[in-house]
């Protein structure tokens, strides 16, 4: 039987049973997006069951749940800061929420199709989405 060198470390055996995984979060159907806060404590989730939902990340319980859209919920983005949300929806819409009130600021509308993604830029000062009908738009975060 060979010595290990002392530059490397053994590490203990891992358990039989190990996972990787910590947490699974369930209530939504058919989820297609998932977003951390920027404090990494709240997770967004966007589904087909047309709600975005807000999961806290050290509990696995959800906190609140928007009914973002009239067609499915497909994409969703934190802000920098952390106070709003932004979704896109099969109904085309792009919407913008406010996270500690799940209350919705604004509705945004001009694609064709469906909102395949969104995002805010670093500073929160932009959004941009993007579409089913080809087209990425960019919006002003403040007044649409």
């Amino acid at each position: 039987m060979s010595k290990i060198p002392q530059w490397i470390a053994a590490k203990p055996d891992m358990e039989y049973d190990w996972n990787p995984c910590r947490q699974t979060l369930e209530g939504q159907l058919h989820v297609n997006f998932v977003a951390f806060s920027p404090d990494g404590k709240t997770l967004a989730s966007a589904s087909g069951d047309n709600t975005v939902k807000f999961w806290d990340v050290t509990t696995g319980q959800c906190c609140q749940t928007l009914e973002a859209h009239k067609k499915w919920a497909y994409s969703v983005a934190f802000s920098p800061d952390g106070r709003s949300v932004v979704s896109g929806g099969g109904d085309g819409t792009v919407k913008l929420w406010d996270t500690a009130t799940g209350q919705c600021c604004q509705t945004l509308e001009g694609h064709k199709e469906l909102i395949k993604s969104v995002d805010f830029s670093c500073d929160g000062k932009s959004l941009a989405s993007g579409s089913g009908d080809g087209t990425v738009k960019l919006w002003d975060a403040l007044t649409g």
